[in-house]
């Protein structure tokens, strides 16, 4: 027995379904559908990373140093970034990994100590040696080379060998600008904005003109030299730092993080200085005299037949009865008699416009945002904050604040501290125990760090305080974790500073919260410490 069956034609359920819906169907996704009005002239193109940002980079970093210097909210939200990320004492805390070296924890702690004591000395003395032009400490340094990751999207820094210092191994913040193709040949397959690029894409060497191009003084000669530097040394050792954000896979050189907002900030600051300008002009300009010559009167001395000697001799009789009895004084509020026919018009003073502040707190939202920090904080109005918002703000800014500290440090800072640290190690500075391991195999493990900046601060620092009681005591976090995030110190320093404090009191002084301390030093290893110790 046989079946038929009919054919009918299958229409594919999702076209089916957009012409049911009532759209073109020409995409399956809108966003993609040039046929739309709103998105016709919105057809921008994939093309490789290092081809969007390599040839307009120069002058997004000539416009964001520009807004940099002369806009004050530009110049605001960089500093108080930098100032929060960096701020005047970013360093170390040395955690060496200990178990991956297969030694103790004693040894560790010592260690530790002794290294911490050596950069402090090193990056803290006021004769800046530390630096290669001798002009800043290192938490300085750090803070220009984290400038100039913002402002121009990349810092970059070359670890020197001074021979004549008491520490050879110095560090020097370098202009962008400086690093470029030899000869400003155009970009190659392996030479990019100046760096060289192995096969598998990494940055082995670096070309560096030897002086800035655009200079006030005569510079050929350096302008067109370069040096070609290698990423490191033969031992592995750091010779050039170079941070950026890398937001894409083939990405050579960095690029401002004021790119986004540089228009709305040239916007802003335009709109802001007519506005300014207007009011300026209101407040000089209060009041106006009014002439009855008007164009009528114009035209009959000035027409056919008209007598130019009668309006001259009218312009100084005015001019001589205003100069003469001086009696029209706005300024002291006395307007007595004008000449026959004047009047007096006052200027509208109905400037900055109405909407001029909520027009500028939108885009300075905009420009926030862009920054990666509060409204509040860029425009430092606390008007509308209570204590929850100032909170959820202040989680939010941190975050972001800490990640591109962590980013940086191990980026920049670390590879920096590793180079130091080899130094110390290799002329006997720092020594290590007997048969301890390789130190350029186990190098990242004895250079481990963890590096601290200022603290969040407070909001209300009876609540902070409980919070961070009560996760400390959760095993949520730590006293060292607390101690850096929330004031940017070293717990271990504190500890110390606070026992010799507690030793120096008089007897019988001790607050009761004291008396617990001192037992906790007994606890952990120091001496139990009582009122009558």
């Amino acid at each position: 027995m046989t079946q038929s069956w009919l054919q009918v034609p299958v229409i594919p359920r999702k076209k089916q379904g957009l012409r049911d819906a009532g759209f073109g169907g020409s995409t399956p996704y809108v966003a993609a559908d040039t046929g739309i009005d709103t998105l016709s002239g919105f057809l921008p193109t994939n093309t490789a990373v290092d081809a969007e940002v390599l040839p307009g980079r120069d002058r997004v970093s000539a416009r964001a140093r520009d807004l940099g210097r002369n806009n004050g909210w530009a110049a605001g939200a960089v500093t108080k970034e930098i100032d929060g990320v960096i701020g005047a004492n970013f360093r170390p805390l040395l955690k060496p990994d200990w178990r991956a070296l297969g030694l103790s924890p004693e040894w560790a702690r010592e260690f530790k100590e002794a290294v911490e004591a050596r950069w402090r000395t090193y990056a803290d003395d006021p004769r800046c040696l530390c630096d290669t032009t001798r002009s800043q400490t290192m938490s300085q340094l750090l803070g220009t080379a984290y400038r100039s990751y913002i402002v121009d999207g990349e810092a970059i820094g070359l670890v020197n060998w001074r021979q004549m210092r008491p520490t050879k191994t110095v560090l020097r913040v370098v202009d962008p600008d400086l690093l470029c193709n030899p000869n400003e040949a155009a970009d190659e397959e392996r030479l990019r904005g100046g760096v060289e690029i192995s096969r598998d894409g990494v940055a082995r060497a670096y070309h560096f003109r030897q002086g800035h191009f655009d200079t006030s003084w005569p510079a050929y000669t350096s302008a067109m030299t370069w040096k070609r530097i290698g990423r490191e040394s033969a031992t592995g050792r750091p010779q050039v730092l170079h941070f950026f954000d890398k937001t894409r896979d083939g990405q050579t050189r960095g690029i401002s993080r004021l790119a986004p907002i540089i228009e709305k900030l040239k916007m802003e600051d335009h709109y802001g200085r007519v506005e300014l300008q207007a009011a300026v002009i209101n407040a000089v300009l209060a009041a106006f005299i009014r002439s009855p010559m008007g164009p009528e009167v114009m035209d009959e001395m000035f027409g056919d037949g008209g007598d130019a000697k009668s309006f001259l001799n009218y312009q100084q009789a005015r001019s001589s009865f205003y100069g003469d009895s001086g009696a029209v004084r706005m300024g002291g509020a006395r307007v007595s008699t004008l000449y026959p026919g004047d009047e007096v018009g006052m200027v509208d003073t109905a400037r900055p416009a109405a909407q001029f502040a909520e027009f500028e707190a939108a885009v300075l939202r905009n420009i926030a945002s862009g920054m990666g920090i509060s409204y509040e904080q860029l425009a430092s109005d606390w008007s509308k904050v209570n204590y929850s918002s100032a909170r959820a703000a202040m989680i939010e800014i941190w975050r972001g604040w800490t990640a591109r500290r962590t980013a940086f440090a191990q980026g920049f800072c670390q590879p920096f501290f590793m180079a130091w640290l080899e130094e110390q190690v290799m002329d006997g500075y720092i020594r290590l125990p007997r048969r301890a391991p390789d130190f350029y195999t186990f190098w990242p493990a004895y250079a481990r760090a963890k590096w601290i900046g200022p603290g969040k601060g407070f909001v209300d620092p009876v609540k902070e305080a409980q919070a961070a009681a009560m996760r400390v005591s959760l095993g949520l976090s730590t006293l060292e974790e607390e101690a850096a995030e929330l004031t940017g110190t070293d717990y271990a320093d504190n500890m110390e500073q606070i026992a010799r404090e507690i030793a120096d009191m008089p007897e019988g002084t001790l607050h009761p919260a004291q008396e617990s301390f001192a037992k906790l030093l007994g606890h952990y290893g120091g001496p139990a410490m009582t009122p009558e110790d």
